[in-house]
């Protein structure tokens, strides 16, 4: 007698779809391969570079040689280091300080269905359209003391030295900075904000709350993950101010704002010292790693849940 197995067409399907499933994940597989080679070649093979410097003495022209902990020694070293990275720190928290609740409003306000709520959006958004060497140029020119606003307006309490005192200077870049990237956080919140049911909103005007209730107890608690999302981009992008610091004030009045990244650049091409660079480039992007990964733990667990969940 033989044996005969027979296959019911139940479990042939099965394996069909599971090996159409296969196929298809081999085939996405095959997709990343050129997202990981722009990765490996302009983030992970810079970012090598950049640490191997940091152990070497160069001045950028001539050849490169061995210097051991010497750079490392003598960054940690300096006190302008620790300067640098207080101001960095107060920079972000006032600019996250600044910009989180602007930005917050004003995209629960522009989420609205009212036509002139979107113009409103469209225009409030140009700000971001402009480089940030072009702002401090526009307001380095709007604040000068004698041919700016103070003398064109008739308004004498602006006519303040802004980037010739030390509190002014500061105060000034965290101002500009929040008058350019408050619009892209706003956008941000919009966007999140059109995303919650209405029918949370329909239910609590049944129960008679208010609009002040509604947005404590539905509007923030849905904008959990949006609200992470937003301060991870603000605060590592606290990091990468130099280009409109280095325009509007030059690290200026002293080192009043002088911030790591504009200390990185002034050892590297003005002193001609790679190898230090180098250090507080490395320095600056494991601040950076670590903060993003610590604002991701505030969401929790589960990346993907859903926004419901803040209910």
């Amino acid at each position: 007698m033989s044996n005969t197995v027979s296959t019911s067409p139940r479990t042939a399907v099965s394996r069909g779809e599971s090996q159409q499933t296969e196929k298809r994940k081999a085939a996405l597989a095959w997709l990343t391969v050129p997202a990981l080679f722009f990765f490996l070649v302009f983030a992970v093979v810079p970012l090598a570079g950049v640490f191997i410097l940091s152990f070497a003495n160069w001045d950028g022209i001539g050849s490169i040689g061995l210097a051991g902990m010497d750079n490392w020694f003598s960054v940690l070293a300096d006190p302008g280091l620790y300067n640098a990275l207080g101001l960095t720190f107060l920079i972000m928290i006032a600019s996250w300080l600044v910009q989180t609740p602007i930005s917050l409003l004003l995209g629960v306000f522009t989420a609205g269905s009212q036509r002139y709520r979107a113009a409103l959006a469209v225009l409030y958004f140009l700000p971001l359209l402009l480089s940030s060497a072009a702002v401090a140029i526009a307001f380095k020119a709007l604040l000068d003391p004698n041919f700016g606003l103070a003398t064109g307006l008739g308004l004498p309490f602006l006519a303040q030295d802004w980037l010739g005192v030390p509190h002014l200077a500061l105060g000034l870049v965290i101002f500009v900075i929040a008058w350019q990237f408050v619009p892209f956080h706003t956008l941000i919140y919009q966007g999140g904000v059109r995303q919650i049911p209405k029918s949370l909103y329909e239910a609590a005007e049944i129960d008679g709350a208010g609009t002040i209730k509604q947005f404590f107890h539905i509007t923030l608690p849905q904008l959990k993950y949006t609200i992470i999302t937003s301060s991870t981009l603000m605060v590592v992008g606290s990091l990468t101010y130099f280009d409109l610091i280095f325009v509007l004030t030059g690290g200026g009045p002293g080192n009043s704002t002088r911030i790591l990244a504009l200390d990185m650049y002034l050892r590297g091409f003005r002193a001609n010292l790679m190898g230090p660079a180098s250090v507080i480039a490395v320095i600056l992007v494991v601040i950076g790693l670590a903060l993003a990964l610590l604002l991701q733990r505030l969401g929790g667990k589960d990346k993907q849940g859903s926004q419901l969940e803040g209910l």
